[in-house]
């Protein structure tokens, strides 16, 4: 049954799993291939050059024979001068029965001319370009594959860096135009969907390393596991839409991990990406197909993301910040929503309903337990705006504090509230029992010794909630608690907006206990 059902996912995603092997021994290459069948690669990728001694002969026959997977050879030159050797050992490989052999363009004329009428009937050559500076206009890039296939490849292989996630586009336009089989690929975090949708594209093929940290070229190589099992490559294919999430730092996001579980479990065809992306308006333009469906905007996008959206919902217009964009089937235009109001206000009321210091509010359905509180917000961003806006409307008297004074003020001013900058937070005292809420990144992974507010300060605070969710307990959430305050993460608040922008996204409801199951193991 399992064979069926891969037979049957494969077939909708034509392109193949290869998993560069790199090792400094013959047995230790062996056990990689083996390691790379059982995770799910289609192919290995035996780079040659990583050997610390290699006996050609021996050696080829060896894995060429033990490698329960077929082999791709590859030999990158390490001094000048090794053409003909290396060249040599890639014909030894064809001869003893390889299955592929990936030579660089430069000698790729000399190695096809010099086996022209030996070739054996299967066997192909991929003719490969780096590009470690950027990548090219799709005119150049165009220009450069033809150059390859008439150098004799029988497979085309473009690899280029992105210096701004919009160079992918180039890519793909030249993948899903291109004749004949193409591998092209980009280096580094803002070329990581490269290597995702290269189906989706009309891509060959893709890399998938064997565990995280052994890229075979610098940056952002997905592992195999993440590949088949985050991404669900084996799903996606010409007519998947893409979702992500857009922002600057984006690698710690969980939400590619939740929408495209909960993708898979409800069998809708989308794929939810990671996207770095430094400047939102001109990623929306570049990307503003059908295909590119919906994105979520995290920190430091939800204000410029509204200003690029045809229309936004009342809620996130008067907050000032969408987190959800959807581009709308019928006419192409983005539609802007706020997610973050309802998941961090129902997320901070639910706190105060089960704290045992508010008992009293746990009957009382028709007000919030938000209501006459003084609420302080740290952060006069998108999230900020979300929070002291939906602190305000239930009835909250807000403060609002920030890096930026004049920042503070205007977000104070816009909803009637107060303002302070950072350095008053920690003697502002207007009463007992307040409720504080983070919503800067301060805290956030890899800067987990820092907190917005001394620990002195927070005996202040019946309850602290924190919008960093990496990693969920906040060195502010822990002194918070050591005060004897209701803590609440921002797993809480980002499960609820994740579910909504679910529904958003896919018009049916969604699996919300999938949702907190997922997170519950973070």
């Amino acid at each position: 049954m399992e064979t069926e059902t891969r037979s049957q996912e494969t077939t909708k995603n034509p392109s193949l799993i290869c998993a560069p092997v790199m090792a400094d021994s013959i047995d230790k290459m062996v056990t990689e291939t083996c390691k790379a069948r059982e995770l799910g690669a289609d192919l290995v990728e035996i780079q040659l050059h990583t050997l610390k001694e290699f006996n050609p002969l021996e050696d080829l026959k060896t894995i060429i024979k033990k490698s329960p997977l077929p082999t791709i050879f590859t030999y990158r030159p390490k001094w000048e001068g090794d053409d003909n050797e290396r060249l040599h050992v890639l014909r030894l490989a064809m001869e003893l029965g390889a299955d592929c052999i990936d030579v660089d363009l430069q000698v790729a004329r000399e190695f096809i001319k010099s086996i022209k009428g030996k070739k054996p009937k299967k066997f192909r050559v991929i003719v490969s370009s780096h590009n470690y500076q950027n990548t090219p206009s799709v005119e150049d890039l165009s220009e450069l594959a033809v150059r390859i296939q008439q150098a004799g490849a029988d497979i085309v292989k473009i690899v280029t860096t992105a210096l701004d996630i919009t160079d992918v586009a180039r890519m793909f336009h030249l993948t899903s135009n291109f004749q004949a089989p193409i591998i092209g690929l980009v280096m580094g975090e803002r070329g990581l969907m490269s290597r995702i949708l290269c189906s989706k594209f009309g891509g060959y093929m893709t890399f998938g390393t064997l565990e995280s940290g052994k890229d075979s070229v610098p940056g952002h190589q997905p592992t195999i596991k993440e590949l088949l099992d985050l991404y669900n490559f084996r799903r996606i294919g010409p007519d998947t839409k893409v979702y992500g999430v857009i922002g600057q730092p984006v690698s710690h996001s969980k939400s590619p991990i939740v929408h495209n579980q909960a993708f898979k479990l409800i069998g809708f065809n989308g794929v939810y990406l990671h996207l770095l992306v430094d400047d939102v308006a001109s990623f929306l333009k570049t990307y503003s197909s059908s295909d590119f469906a919906g994105f979520s905007c995290a920190i430091p996008h939800k204000e410029a993301a509204l200003k690029c959206c045809d229309e936004v919902d009342p809620l996130a217009k008067s907050i000032g910040a969408v987190n959800t964009i959807l581009r709308r089937k019928n006419d192409g235009k983005l539609f802007g929503y706020n997610t973050d109001c309802i998941g961090s206000i129902s997320a901070i009321e639910d706190g105060l309903r089960s704290s045992s210091s508010d008992q009293s509010s746990v009957h009382c359905t028709s007000s919030s337990p938000l209501a006459g509180k003084t609420v302080v917000v740290i952060g006069a961003g998108g999230a900020g705006k979300a929070v002291a806006y939906g602190a305000k409307v239930k009835g909250a008297k807000v403060v609002i504090a920030n890096r930026t004074f004049e920042r503070a003020l205007e977000l104070a001013e816009a909803i009637g509230g107060r303002a302070l900058s950072l350095e008053e937070l920690d003697s502002f005292h207007a009463e007992e029992g307040m409720v504080l809420a983070n919503t800067t990144s301060i805290g956030m992974q890899p800067n987990v010794d820092e907190t917005p507010i001394s620990k002195d300060a927070l005996k202040h605070y019946a309850l602290v909630f924190d919008a960093v969710y990496t990693p969920r307990n906040t060195r502010l959430l822990r002194e918070a608690e050591e005060c004897g305050a209701t803590t609440v993460s921002g797993a809480e608040m980002f499960v609820r907006q994740a579910y909504e922008q679910f529904e958003i996204f896919t018009g049916l409801p969604a699996p919300k206990e999938l949702y907190w199951k997922i997170m519950s193991k973070y």
